[in-house]
């Protein structure tokens, strides 16, 4: 059923022919149509818009073509092909053209024809046409497959209709493009194009039409099935491979069902975009999933809900693809090979290197092999994968997985077979979700799958990151990962019970969407699964640790002074004891890796080794033999004498120094370090200029960035100017330590990365500008400049992270600590540092981390006096005005999409 225009064939030619300006008039009739068909989305089938609009532009070109005289001419005709060949257009599809002729045309019709695409290109269609006779039809087909393809949906629009039937003829696979050359090419294509794409159905911001799960996935299966089985037909009919075997009804009726959706959102994003756009980019998530009538519900905002639907249709159709390929595959390129067939067991056979079931009836009669399956996949590493008609079997019987099948003791004991397996766990476990039969057996599982978290930092959907975090674990076992995580090899390879482990990896995570302490929740549903698998108490109690405790580790290196022994004895005692350690330490690592590749660089590497090193000494040194601070500060200081006397310092110019700088430095900074600044500070040339020192940390507490100390007179505006024009440096801070003397001296050491989250090496010339504009900048701090105006990247704009600031006091360490949540953006740290010296507070300290487009920040402050902030209503003043300046964004500048920060 087609929408159809409202106005008759003739009565377009009318207004044509009354207008003095024809392609003015098109526009009007063109804008009329696409109003009505846009009041009557989405209430009216989707499928009749699309059709509707090729018929709207139909009748505009169909009266053009007669007006300008070319209806009366012989050997020509005017050809739809692409997407509009098949009747298919959205607001701002292109609309392909073809005029096609028997012979060079007459000079008179080359005015004709001239006149037309003139015309075209005034109507505001998105035009792309050719001129061509038949014969340079045949030659660029025989070359090309994307034009072979585009002719094979061709129909006639007007003119002779007996040269598209000769068009179709002469590039049947009869005399080009055979089906098995034809199928191989496309299928070529098509993994060329979903790696573009990175192989997933989950990017951030998809490609409706091109990404995997995609609308052209769909039409690859359209037009092998047209060429091998059907190639006289106008256009691809999905509904004909029922009749041949190749589909289902159900099947078919779920591809109907996916390209509905993806119609319904293509025609949504080109209506709010107002143009050719495919891509579902941040810009207009919200705003498609509101058009298609998605609410916010109490746990998920409508958009989650609406990019979870997209994700499920997008793994749909991706399977459904799959399938076929690997049907038309048999049928095509693999007709004439022998088949091979080696029997397995009385449920599995091996099909020319493809597991497959005996008969048809084995998952009826043996429901177990639904898993078994998975179990002899992963024994045979070998296999290609699963044959396309056991595949269908599969995912046709996953409705017999219920609640008594979950829970009998030989269906538990096959999946712990597969958890224990050593070869093939994620690949398996990717393939038991992608044809529903883990999502069947873990509810729990299912209930994710699809689901994205709206924002930056997790730019996988929650299913997808938790096997992820499984393959990552999996990755330890092999000797090419140890160069990247030597520590978590090592001590992945000390773990009693590996299965523990990837068992709390699928369960991590598995409680989010449903509203409360995603943790919690998964330490229940761990402990559910443990029991009903028959693991020991023990074994149960170790893994809701684990999912309980998944972030503690990363919370406390990130946001807390691992250098305070009072947070590693902390931390320990969390733990527990060293096999716990190990264990959360490996979840870590592989959680942060599978969350988002930029999120892991050297700094957070060294933090996490740094957390585990420390409470690995307090462990074995015992919970209740805490270290001394005291005995810390007195080796620290012996041990950098040592090194400065090496180097031969006289020891009273040293202990001069050090006499006026007080004990915090000597607690927070380590030996090695201390010998540096020491001696830099003792023979630097000019005393009056500030001391500005750079180097990359190759050990102890900062490894794995780049260090800058600064010495220099105390002054309120310090921080705020150094932070200032390390941005202007395009430098991440990740770490400021800020220590100031009793003689007035600040002591601050930051670590930065550069803007590809990298230490910046041994780059001297960088090395250099960074010491001459930090030293130019800190002359005079008072007198610095604007804060950094950077534009803000384009996709932080679509986020509202309203500004949340926590305010407490650390009794234990006299500091009151400031934690900030908020949007990332240029000059945040100096806009921070300004308020602090407003309400002349004084920084100590500062833990940077950004979280996509959100980030955490913890300051630890002191009022002047160097004690705590003690005045509630200070606390809240602060608070308040922290808020309000940094939830005003109206000074922030948005980069464009595909446009420069300047």
């Amino acid at each position: 059923m087609t929408f159809e225009p409202d106005f008759t064939p003739a009565e377009a030619l009318a207004a044509l022919r009354s207008s003095k300006v024809p392609g003015k008039q098109a526009r009007e009739l063109l804008a009329a149509g696409q109003a009505r068909l846009d009041a009557a989305f989405p209430a009216t089938p989707i499928r009749e818009l699309v059709r509707g609009r090729a018929a709207l532009v139909d009748r505009v070109l169909q009266a053009a073509w007669q007006l300008f005289g070319l209806a009366d001419q012989p050997g020509q005709a005017l050809l739809a092909v692409g997407g509009y060949g098949r009747g298919e257009l959205h607001p701002h599809s292109d609309v392909d053209l073809l005029i096609l002729l028997d012979g060079s045309p007459a000079q008179s019709l080359c005015g004709q024809l001239e006149s037309f695409i003139a015309f075209l290109w005034d109507t505001g269609l998105e035009i792309g046409h050719s001129v061509r006779t038949l014969e340079e039809c045949l030659l660029l087909a025989r070359d090309d497959i994307t034009v072979a393809t585009n002719v094979m949906e061709s129909r006639t629009l007007a003119g002779d209709d007996r040269l598209r039937e000769q068009l179709a003829e002469r590039t049947g696979p009869e005399h080009i493009w055979p089906t098995p050359a034809f199928f191989a090419a496309k299928w070529h294509e098509q993994t060329s194009r979903h790696r573009k794409h990175n192989d997933t159905e989950y990017n951030l911001e998809p490609d409706i039409k091109n990404a995997p799960g995609g609308l052209r996935d769909l039409q690859m299966v359209g037009w092998v099935a047209k060429r091998h089985f059907y190639p006289r037909d106008k256009a691809s009919n999905l509904e004909k491979l029922v009749a041949l075997d190749f589909l289902t009804e159900r099947e078919y009726a779920a591809l109907r069902r996916c390209e509905d959706f993806l119609f319904e959102v293509r025609w949504a994003l080109h209506t709010l975009s107002g143009r050719n756009e495919n891509r579902l980019l941040f810009d207009y998530q919200r705003q498609v999933a509101a058009l298609l009538g998605h609410e916010d519900s109490n746990a998920n905002l409508a958009v989650e809900l609406f990019m979870k639907e997209f994700y499920r249709v997008a793994l749909a159709l991706s399977v459904l693809n799959e399938m076929l390929l690997q049907l038309f595959d048999e049928a095509i390129l693999q007709a004439d090979k022998p088949h091979e067939v080696r029997p397995l067991n009385r449920r599995f056979q091996i099909h020319n290197d493809y597991l497959e079931v005996t008969h048809e009836n084995v998952f009826t009669d043996h429901p177990s092999a639904l898993l078994e399956m998975f179990v002899v996949l992963a024994q045979h590493p070998e296999l290609k994968g699963v044959r396309a008609t056991t595949m269908r079997d599969c995912i046709d019987k996953r409705r017999l997985i219920d609640d008594a099948y979950r829970n009998d003791p030989q269906h538990t004991a096959l999946f712990m077979q597969l958890i224990r397996s050593p070869h093939k766990l994620w690949s398996q476990l990717r393939r038991m979700k992608r044809y529903g039969i883990l999502g069947r057996y873990l509810p729990e599982f299912g209930r994710i799958i699809g689901m994205m978290q709206y924002d930056l930092f997790h730019i996988y959907t929650v299913d997808a990151h938790t096997l992820l975090v499984v393959k990552n674990m999996r990755r330890l076992r092999y000797e090419e990962t140890r160069e990247k995580f030597p520590l978590a090899c090592d001590v992945f390879y000390r773990l009693p019970k590996p299965e523990l482990l990837y068992i709390a990896g699928l369960y991590h995570d598995i409680a989010k969407g449903r509203g409360g302490d995603h943790s919690e929740l998964g330490a229940d549903d761990a402990i559910a699964f443990c029991q009903r698998h028959g693991l020991t108490n023990w074994d149960a109690k170790l893994v809701a640790w684990l999912v309980r405790s998944h972030l503690v580790m990363s919370v406390t290196a990130q946001r807390k002074d691992i250098a305070d022994p009072d947070v590693v004895m902390e931390f320990a005692r969390q733990v527990g004891d060293l096999v716990h350690l190990d264990y959360l330490y490996v979840l870590t690592v592989s959680d942060i890796n599978a969350t988002n590749p930029a999120l892991w660089n050297s700094w957070r590497d060294s933090l996490l080794r740094q957390l585990y090193t420390e409470t690995k000494r307090a462990l074995r040194r015992g919970l209740n033999n805490p270290i001394d601070k005291q005995d810390w500060i007195d080796d620290t200081r012996h041990e950098a004498m040592k090194l400065l006397e090496q180097r031969q310092i006289p020891v009273e110019n040293i202990e001069k120094l050090w006499s006026g700088i007080g004990d915090e430095y000597f607690l927070r900074e380590n030996a090695r370090d201390i010998a540096w600044h020491t001696e830099a500070m003792l023979t630097r040339d000019n005393p009056d200029e500030p001391l500005v020192l750079v180097r990359e940390s190759s050990g102890g507490q900062y490894e794995g960035g780049t260090q800058i100390f600064v010495y220099t007179p105390d002054t309120e505006n310090l921080f705020a100017a150094t932070v200032n024009a390390l941005d202007q440096l395009n430098l991440t801070i990740m770490d400021a330590r800020i220590i100031t003397s009793a003689d007035s001296f600040s002591l601050d050491t930051y670590i930065v990365l550069d803007e590809h989250g990298t230490p910046i090496g041994n780059d001297y010339p960088r090395l250099q500008a960074i010491r001459e504009t930090l030293t130019q900048a800190l002359r005079d701090p008072s007198q610095f400049g604007n804060i950094v105006q950077r534009r803000m990247p384009r996709r932080h704009k679509h986020f509202r992270v309203p500004t949340q600031v926590i305010i407490s006091n650390d009794i234990v360490n006299d500091r009151t600590v400031v934690d900030v949540q908020t949007l990332d953006r240029p000059g945040l740290l100096a806009r921070i540092g300004r308020m602090f010296m407003e309400f002349d507070l004084l920084l100590q300290n500062a833990r940077i981390a950004t979280l996509g487009e959100r980030v955490e920040d913890v300051f630890f402050i002191t009022q002047k006096d160097g004690g705590p902030v003690t005045d509630p209503d200070l606390c809240q003043r602060l608070q308040q005005r922290l808020k309000e300046e940094l939830d005003d964004t109206s000074r922030d500048q948005v980069t464009p999409a595909g446009g420069l920060s300047i």
